[in-house]
């Protein structure tokens, strides 16, 4: 008979990660970010436009996930969600240092789909990395501003976190950067046709992408 000494730690939850499948949901926060890639465009006024993000404005996402385990180390975790965010461009004209601001409001349906690789499970706490690819889709009205984005994004996710065997369920804290794969801007404003001084910021842009930090803690 093997009895308890001090300092032992009661395994919670041992035949967790033996179940062939399991569902959870989360809840967390996340912070979006654009990058833009100029393309030296000059007005007929002479004007020149540059954008930038100078700061994060933090949003909160609430989804629902699924896991199914491959092997000891290796699962699949689907993890759609609804993610609401917002963000401030502003555009500076760099010759006669006049400023515009946009407010980029977003409500997306995002899609991420995670291979989780896990290490060895340390008394009740098991760290692991995920990569994967998220889409996400874009379910806010959308109007007529200087900047007009696209509804699908496609993203490449890294991401890390560390399980806690609790009693009753797991709680799982994670980090992920996402990082957008397509240009999400919309060149084609017929929306501006009858304001063409509005197209000057649009005209003076070869691409945007987009990028998000992910904060998020799981219940399992």
């Amino acid at each position: 008979m093997v009895s308890a000494k001090p300092g032992d730690v009661y395994m919670n939850r041992p035949y967790a990660d033996l179940r062939p499948w399991h569902l959870g949901f989360s809840v967390g926060m996340q912070f979006q970010d654009l990058s833009f890639m100029h393309n030296g465009f000059i007005t007929e006024s002479g004007e020149q436009w540059v954008m930038g993000v100078p700061d994060f404005q933090p949003g909160v996402t609430a989804s629902v996930m699924g896991n199914l385990r491959v092997s000891n180390y290796l699962s699949l975790r689907l993890s759609p969600g609804l993610y609401f965010g917002a963000k401030r461009v502003k555009m500076r004209d760099s010759v006669n240092a006049a400023i515009i601001q946009q407010d980029v409001k977003s409500a997306y349906l995002a899609i991420p789909i995670d291979m989780k690789i896990s290490g060895d499970r340390y008394f009740n706490l098991r760290p692991y990395l995920t990569v994967g690819p998220m889409a996400t889709f874009e379910i806010g009205k959308r109007r007529s501003e200087y900047l007009k984005f696209k509804t699908l994004d496609l993203y490449l996710c890294l991401g890390a976190g560390i399980e806690e065997y609790l009693p009753y369920f797991k709680f799982i804290p994670e980090i992920k950067f996402c990082f957008g794969l397509t240009d999400v801007l919309e060149h084609n404003r017929l929306d501006l046709a009858e304001n063409p001084e509005m197209q000057k910021i649009t005209k003076s842009l070869s691409k945007v992408t987009s990028n998000m930090i992910l904060v998020t803690f799981y219940f399992e």
